[in-house]
């Protein structure tokens, strides 16, 4: 039972013994966990992993208990972090990646940005090949999307094909740094810019990779992340955030994430709920901080299986190109007969997926939208070939090993 206390400083006291004893607490309930989870029989190699530790778990329950609940100190804190990590001058967080793709497209439209504004009937130019999450954006905002082709080699948009799509409509491109692997940005903003193009970098598989002396998603107007636990940084649930060095960008998209107004229930624009939970910000600040070991990690998993795989026959992801880089938020593979290597790999134990099976443009949402079956080779032969193998920091050696045996036993039986 509480007893009752004199003043102020005697509440605030028995607080912080409060908060210390459930900090204790969580870091020996984390320390079990850990335990028991060594401790389980493993019969299957898990597709993805997280790591993740008693420090997230006691700043999430600071958030709560300091009643961050929107944005709030712990957003603050990170958009600075964010801001100084990526060398930018503006880090806007939202709920999710998709939304930061949207405000993204959004801000474009925004009339704060005057004559540089997108209006409707614009073309934006986008790949084929990845998820819609770069399409819907452009359909939600009036603009058009046209798509172009994959590169069979590096799964990215074929920059010599970007370029040749360009046309009179033509107001901003969206390329995408699949699985971790840079695109090939300096052609594209070079010749984007003398035009009077955007460029919107969708970064949200690109955490930490390197394009020249910048990061992915520091390169164009702006760049959109996601944080979503899956990610390479990833966050407790949903998370995202738009990064830029365009201060009207900026505005737009803080205007747009809650709801257009400014100030309070004067809407200037309209808008949406889009903003970060504060939980999510406070345990993005510890992962934050780990980004780069974690990156390492990923890397030295994806050398080990590069390694192993090279006498299954399977197309191992290219090396990347020079000035590029790739931080392997997926490690995907290339096999003729990707289906039944699937269901041999599964009954094997180990995960696996595909990313993505479809071609945006031939999926039933955007029928009418894009070009017709067989307009775009790559991207429809990479969507039939593709397997994405296990991928994450804490693989184990003996884990890597497992997989690339199955692999290659599955090669000997064809």
């Amino acid at each position: 039972m509480v007893q009752k206390v004199v003043t102020g400083a005697e509440i605030r006291a028995m607080k912080q013994a409060l908060r210390e004893k459930i900090g204790g607490a969580i870091t020996e309930l984390h320390q079990l966990s850990r335990l028991e989870e060594e401790d389980r029989p493993v019969d299957q190699v898990q597709y993805g992993g997280a790591l993740f530790d008693d420090e997230e778990l006691r700043n999430a329950v600071d958030a709560i208990l300091d009643k961050q609940l929107v944005l709030g100190p712990a957003g603050r804190q990170l958009s600075s972090q964010l801001e100084q990590f990526l060398n930018v001058d503006r880090a806007v967080l939202v709920n999710s990646g998709s939304s930061a793709n949207l405000v993204a497209m959004a801000a474009l439209r925004s009339p704060l940005l005057g004559e540089r504004a997108l209006r409707p009937g614009d073309e934006v130019l986008t790949v084929a090949g990845g998820f819609p999450t770069t399409v819907n954006p452009i359909l939600q905002n009036q603009c058009v999307p046209v798509f172009v082709d994959n590169d069979v080699v590096s799964g990215n948009v074929r920059t010599d094909l970007l370029e040749e799509a360009i046309g009179p409509r033509t107001r901003a491109v969206i390329p995408v740094h699949l699985y971790g692997r840079t695109v090939e940005l300096g052609p594209i903003v070079e010749l984007a810019r003398s035009a009077g193009i955007a460029v919107v970098e969708d970064a949200c598989q690109a955490h930490l990779a390197r394009i020249g002396d910048r990061l992915a998603g520091a390169v164009g107007d702006c760049g959109c992340f996601s944080f979503y636990p899956g990610k390479n940084l990833g966050a407790w649930g949903d998370a995202g955030a738009l990064v830029t060095d365009d201060e009207r960008i900026a505005d737009a998209v803080r205007l747009l994430r809650s709801h257009g107004e400014r100030p309070r229930y004067h809407h200037l624009v309209p808008g949406m709920t889009a903003r970060l939970d504060g939980l999510q910000a406070a345990v993005l600040r510890v992962k934050l901080r780990r980004l780069a070991e974690a990156t390492e990690r990923r890397r030295g998993v994806a050398r080990a299986l590069t390694d192993a795989l090279a006498p299954s026959g399977v197309l191992v992801p290219a090396p990347v190109a020079t000035g590029g880089d790739h931080v392997f938020h997926q490690y995907v593979i290339g096999c003729d007969d990707r289906d039944a290597l699937r269901d041999h790999l599964s009954g094997c134990g180990i995960g696996n997926a595909v990313h993505y099976p479809t071609p945006i443009h031939l999926t039933p949402a955007y029928a009418g939208v894009g070009p017709s079956p067989g307009a775009l080779p790559n991207a429809e032969a990479l969507a039939g070939r593709i397997c994405s193998l296990p991928m994450h920091p804490s693989l184990t050696a003996a884990e890597i090993a497992r997989v690339a045996a199955a692999v290659r036993a599955f090669a000997e039986l064809r």
